[in-house]
């Protein structure tokens, strides 16, 4: 098989004059626990700053009046969990019956992994037809499980750093970090996912492409920049963008942010929502430096 290598970064995401928040996507992003209130909060700003016309957030209800204080602009879905882990029958419905509406959903962030994550990853994953985004806690869950995902019902991108795809693929970190692109597109090819495998150089496959991606620093490598980046990647797929195409722009725009922060700001005293601040200026970047092509 003839491996793709995948250099011109895609098309940006059209944006019309007649345009309404619904025309930009409907996305849904799961996350968060207690003492893990952050998570949710800068995925949902990331989707925000990703061009996502409505952006959901369910989260614990413990942690709902945290995350809904945050920022007005994203809407919370509370989940009622018992102590027993699981959702309680009504909230699981209250989810589960709306899942459908959204253009993309994202689910990790903080989450932890008790038994009502596992039974919403293996729902969404065989019957959610449009983009998933399995991310952080939602991975760990997957790894530790005995059991095999079932088929998915549409396109599925994994983001792992290194140390969560060690334990998706039972290889050591060094092992991994010996040929990353090899061992991104094997495992790319057998779950049949769009892969974005984080650090520097992140590699983007989907086991028959596959593009390295360029900007980014060691300012970076701070708690919480994974989860603006899940939040970007949502937006993007929500936006219409194919999930190889929307991981591929998302890893380069969050790394952009990353590079004109750490201009302003130091790599050492770089935080995760910097990010947030910095990406409308790596949007303008991108654009006027389309523009400038097409002139």
């Amino acid at each position: 098989m003839n491996l793709q290598r995948i250099t011109d970064l895609p098309s940006l995401p059209p944006r019309p004059v007649d345009s309404h928040k619904g025309t930009f996507g409907k996305v849904l992003v799961i996350a968060g626990s207690a003492g893990m209130s952050g998570a949710a909060c800068l995925s949902g700003m990331g989707a925000l700053r990703g061009g996502a016309g409505l952006v959901f957030l369910a989260v614990p209800q413990e942690i709902q009046s945290i995350v809904a204080a945050v920022n007005p602009c994203y809407l919370t879905l509370p989940l009622h969990v018992e102590p027993s882990g699981h959702l309680t029958g009504p909230s699981a419905k209250f989810l589960l019956d709306q899942i459908h509406d959204f253009a993309a959903i994202a689910i990790g962030p903080g989450l932890g992994k008790l038994p009502w994550v596992q039974m919403l990853i293996w729902k969404l994953y065989a019957e959610f037809e449009q983009p998933l985004i399995i991310d952080a806690d939602a991975l760990n869950v997957i790894a530790a499980s005995n059991q095999n995902l079932p088929a998915a019902a549409g396109p599925r991108l994994f983001t792992p750093h290194p140390g969560e795809f060690a334990r998706l693929t039972g290889k050591s970190i060094s092992e991994i970090s010996e040929d990353r692109e090899a061992v991104a597109v094997e495992y790319a090819q057998q779950q049949q996912i769009v892969l974005l495998l984080k650090g520097a150089d992140t590699v983007i496959t989907d086991g028959s492409r596959i593009a390295v991606n360029t900007t980014g620093n060691s300012g970076m490598s701070t708690g919480g920049t994974g989860d603006v980046l899940t939040g970007l990647l949502t937006a993007l797929c929500g936006l219409g963008m194919s999930a190889f195409a929307a991981a591929q722009l998302a890893a380069h725009l969050h790394g952009l942010a990353g590079d004109l922060a750490a201009e302003d700001l130091s790599q050492p005293a770089l935080i995760a929502s910097d990010l947030l601040d910095y990406l409308p200026d790596a949007w303008l970047q991108l654009q006027n430096g389309l523009n400038s092509e097409d002139d």
